[in-house]
């Protein structure tokens, strides 16, 4: 999961920016809302963690103007214990869900999941699909009932996939929900890990559109 921390605190950024990497996800933090906007303009996120106390331009402005331009991107906003106010006011603006700091880290993982689940219309952690089964809470992943070792790549570049059965992804898109700013991408780096998914299960699960992009073929 492609994940943009909206997070003006150092301390509070830092421990969470550290746990969802830890969580296999691709995340990507800012500390500011003009800098928030940049980059969900640029950037197609699968959820955006949004504090609403922010410099130069509050959570509850950048949250507005995301849906203002249509961006119907996944946001859990972040407000104080005693700030009842600014959670019905961005829950109102079109926040999809909130947590109250101080939070539980494993709280805010189990939201995301939650949220992730909603918006791709799945009500369990299980993806399956044919004899693969995922399961995206315990990260584990089954093939023909065996237990299959994924990398963290390997593993989000499945579920990627998986979750878009019929649709063609192109390698900019893949690398998109694979790698935070930073990440050195090597020009075939998306080439190998389907290399590996096809090896790991089998070759026809990952069909190849010549200049355009991968796909699994819908069930």
């Amino acid at each position: 999961m492609r994940i943009l921390l909206v997070e003006d605190d150092a301390l509070l950024g830092d421990g969470v920016f550290a746990g969802l990497r830890r969580e296999n996800n691709a995340v990507d933090w800012v500390k500011n809302g003009e800098t928030a906007l940049s980059a969900i303009a640029e950037t197609q996120y699968d959820c955006v963690i949004l504090d609403i106390g922010l410099p130069k331009m509050s959570g509850l402005d950048v949250l507005r103007q995301m849906r203002h331009s249509n961006n119907v991107t996944p946001v859990i906003i972040l407000t104080a214990q005693d700030d009842i106010t600014d959670r019905v006011k961005g829950l109102d603006a079109g926040a999809d869900d909130y947590l109250v700091k101080p939070f539980e880290f494993a709280e805010l993982c189990a939201r995301l999941r939650a949220l992730t689940r909603r918006t791709r219309g799945k009500a369990s952690e299980i993806i399956s699909y044919k004899n693969i089964n995922v399961n995206t809470t315990a990260h584990s992943v089954e093939y023909d009932g065996q237990t299959v070792t994924l990398s963290r790549r390997e593993f989000a570049l499945l579920i990627e996939l998986l979750t878009n059965q019929g649709r063609v992804l192109s390698r900019q898109h893949l690398e998109q929900k694979l790698y935070s700013w930073g990440d050195e991408i090597e020009s075939n780096t998306i080439e190998v890990y389907i290399h590996h998914l096809r090896k790991k299960f089998y070759t026809g699960l990952i069909k190849t559109i010549r200049g355009i992009g991968y796909t699994v073929v819908k069930e």
